[in-house]
């Protein structure tokens, strides 16, 4: 392709991008296909011959976008916010177009010096502590852009346990790996899943604690574990503490956690804000930042609340030095002659880095901090909007505390009325949903992700919902609520506007596909057991047991294991189990 060809298709790319988000809520917002769809429409080698530009947008949009699952899309409601606006888009295609591999300031100067000023603007505009800040004065700490929020708890997880090791081997030539088994990490159960395979990468101990009906952590119990391992001959060294927990949004005590990882020199306390650090960029939310001068490092995901497109995971520590350290590898042929200058390649996993400061600097800059901070506040009125709404419905209730943009909810039902709820929302393909593990409970995630979203949204939204559970519901013995109790919400005595149109797709589903939809699946009772005492992000599968396949698996084992004369079923172990969760 040459200029004047990439001139004219690069004309039509953005024209079907602007065509694409006028026009997306045409389209339905996630498929309804099985795995190996696309097998079907390409063929099985490369071609070996040029093929026109034009035949391979017109297959991109017959054959690629049918199998997207639309994350921009109004009537998405899954997950966390896939944070995306046209300038972070063409700061991304600029970053492209360069190409620059940004691992030293030799590399390039710019992406370098843009990173730090950038990383200043979005701590100062979050209101951090001014140890994160690289140009306070008396600052030691600073901050790198990482490519998710799982990087940035292995980053911060590795840094820990290299300043653990170092203290612990003091002068002694003994190899580093010796003290594994000594040290030990702490985690919310409701702490992301990232946490519990970031401990495993780094062959350390994780030990969870519970959390109290709300989602936070269990501070007490913290103190309690921590002091049993001390006591028992371990180092406990790095500790999570979660601000908007994915299963609920729930916010940790940072304070209270802060005051116990202080009285233990060896743990460095790690604060996870992925999602809902961004809302620290709103004054009202900061209440829920005190005790970060605590923290060790923090991590936000301007991805997720702040318009940006992935990747881009910001991380601050207290101390640059620290961090520097125990990732710092320096081959000849990565010197130059500026080494007074940042090279960010000390500051992640990574040598290659992407220039990611030019989107974040272009939203900054079209935006500025009041337009972020008005996008913000307009998913918390329509996240209360859709609380209202389903605290006035009996049939229903909300199982979290409504504070950002996510609302956990469930029908006064068993789970398995929920599970066909969410298979039923999911297969019309007009609305996504995810669940998650909240409080106990199988709830149902409806979270406003959507840039643009109106009150007209949330209503559509509750009319469909509560068109999939009319049929549900009508056989269905409700419970007593058990929720817990939750803040005063917000109430008014103006009723919905009706909405018109279609009813709600109500397919009939087959076992496979109710499961499918549901994000559930049938596992062995060794399976489900083994899970339960892993962390709940919220976002990976509900394992769900299903009585009448388990026996099935069971006989069938059973008929195998005769036939094959191999060993009884009951000497069959579970691989799985991970006994540093204990």
């Amino acid at each position: 392709m040459n200029v004047e060809e990439f001139r004219k298709y690069g004309k039509e790319v953005i024209d079907y991008i602007c065509e694409y988000g006028s026009n997306i809520e045409e389209r339905d917002v996630a498929p309804t296909l099985d795995p190996g769809y696309l097998k079907k429409l390409l063929p099985a080698d490369a071609p070996q011959s040029p093929e026109s530009f034009k035949d391979v947008l017109e297959d991109f949009e017959q054959k690629i976008m049918p199998g997207v699952v639309h994350w921009n899309h109004p009537k998405f409601f899954a997950y966390f916010p896939s944070g995306n606006s046209f300038p972070s888009v063409l700061g991304d295609m600029l970053s492209s177009a360069i190409g620059s591999i940004g691992f030293s300031w030799a590399s390039c100067p710019a992406a370098a010096e843009l990173e730090t000023i950038v990383m200043n603007w979005y701590a100062k505009a979050l209101g951090l502590p001014k140890a994160f800040v690289s140009d306070a004065p008396g600052s030691t700490g600073g901050g790198a852009l990482q490519g998710s929020a799982s990087e940035c708890v292995l980053v911060s997880l590795i840094t820990a346990r290299a300043r653990a090791i170092s203290e612990l081997k003091g002068q002694t030539t003994v190899h580093d790996s010796v003290f594994l088994p000594n040290l030990i990490a702490y985690a919310s159960r409701e702490a992301h899943s990232s946490v519990e395979k970031a401990t495993k990468m780094a062959l350390v101990k994780l030990r969870i604690i519970d959390a109290d009906e709300r989602g936070r952590m269990r501070v007490d119990l913290l103190q309690q574990a921590i002091q049993n391992d001390v006591n028992a001959g371990l180092t406990p060294f790095f500790v999570v503490a979660t601000v908007g927990t994915t299963g609920g949004c729930a916010f940790d005590d940072i304070s209270e956690i802060g005051k116990v990882c202080r009285q233990v020199s060896s743990i460095w306390l790690h604060v996870d804000g992925a999602y809902a650090g961004n809302s620290f960029i709103l004054p009202e939310m900061r209440v829920f930042s005190a005790g970060l001068e605590y923290a060790d490092s923090f991590n936000t995901n301007p991805n997720k609340l702040l318009l940006t497109n992935f990747d881009a995971s910001a991380l601050w520590v207290r101390d640059v030095m620290t961090l520097k350290s125990a990732l710092n590898v320096n081959p000849l042929y990565l010197r130059h002659e500026h080494m007074n200058g940042v090279d960010y390649r000390h500051y992640g996993i990574p040598l290659s880095r992407r220039f990611r400061a030019l989107k974040l600097w272009f939203v900054f800059r079209t935006y500025g901090v009041k337009g972020l901070q008005e996008y913000i506040r307009n998913h918390m009125v329509l996240a209360k909007k859709f609380e209202m709404l389903v605290r006035k419905d009996e049939r229903f209730e909300v199982r979290n505390d409504v504070h950002l943009g996510l609302v956990c909810f469930r029908m006064r039902t068993g789970d398995e009325p929920n599970h066909l709820l969410l298979a039923q929302i999911n297969h019309s393909g007009k609305m996504h949903m995810t669940p998650a593990k909240f409080n106990g409970r199988y709830v149902i995630r409806f979270c406003v992700t959507y840039e643009h979203a109106t009150e007209k949204d949330i209503l559509d939204a509750w009319s469909q919902i509560k068109g999939f559970a009319e049929e549900i519901l009508r056989d269905t013995q409700l419970e007593i609520s058990s929720a817990p109790a939750t803040p005063e919400t917000e109430r008014t005595s103006s009723e919905p506007v009706a909405v018109t149109g279609k009813p709600p797709i109500k397919k009939i589903l087959t076992r496979t596909k109710s499961l499918r939809f549901s994000f559930t699946r049938s596992i062995s009772r060794e399976q489900f057991q083994s899970q339960s005492e892993h962390l709940m992000d919220g976002c990976t599968p509900i394992l769900v047991v299903d009585p009448k396949t388990i026996q099935q698996s069971f006989q069938q084992a059973a008929e195998d294991n005769q036939n094959n004369n191999i060993t009884k079923l009951k000497d069959i172990s579970d691989v799985d189990t991970d006994e540093a969760s204990n």
